[in-house]
């Protein structure tokens, strides 16, 4: 894995050993960022469930000004502090290895994203938990543009009671990319 295009192009990626973690393939990748390159430049990112940070990585890589890395697993916050310092994107970001959940409480009014990507483990609902988090948050502007990427078979029927809608669905061979936005 590699970081595609950038300030830190071309760099290999560490990833966090075990099955607990699936890193989004640089083809996906490519795909998704060519879809939203246009707006990156000097936005703010969220990545929950980050994994590696190869995504938010990505991100300051590509003219992101600021990136918030949250990540439960203890091994996989080391990768990202271990790819962010390899990228030297290190003073552009923050790594918050905590609960999805709980980070998303921790923000303050104030404290808003351009981009939120969300990448949790598949076909366990926690997509849609992370959303009825946000949906609350003052994280969450009518700008902001939340990705998730999921199994093809989760269900976003329920967007609408929580003030989402879906803007597009990329659908690839394993997965998808799903854009959400609040109402406008």
């Amino acid at each position: 894995m590699r970081v595609i295009s950038g300030s830190a192009r071309s760099l290999k990626l560490k990833t966090v050993e075990g099955l607990d973690t699936r890193p989004t393939t640089d083809r996906v990748k490519e795909t998704l960022f060519n879809m939203i390159h246009h707006d990156l430049f000097h936005a703010r990112v969220l990545d929950l469930f980050a994994g590696s940070g190869a995504i938010g990585i990505e991100a300051l890589s590509r003219g992101a000004s600021f990136a918030v890395f949250v990540e439960h697993n203890r091994s996989a916050a080391k990768c990202i502090e271990e790819n962010l310092r390899h990228t030297k994107l290190r003073d552009q970001a923050e790594l918050l290895c905590m609960e999805c959940m709980a980070a998303i409480r921790r923000f303050r009014e104030g404290e808003t994203f351009d981009f939120i990507f969300m990448d949790p483990p598949y076909d366990r609902a926690l997509e849609r938990e992370a959303l009825g988090f946000l949906s609350d948050s003052p994280v969450v502007t009518k700008e902001t543009l939340i990705i998730v990427e999921a199994s093809l078979n989760t269900e976003f029927s329920y967007l609408s009671e929580m003030g989402f809608e879906m803007l597009r669905e990329k659908r690839y061979k394993t997965n998808k990319h799903v854009f959400i936005k609040r109402f406008s």
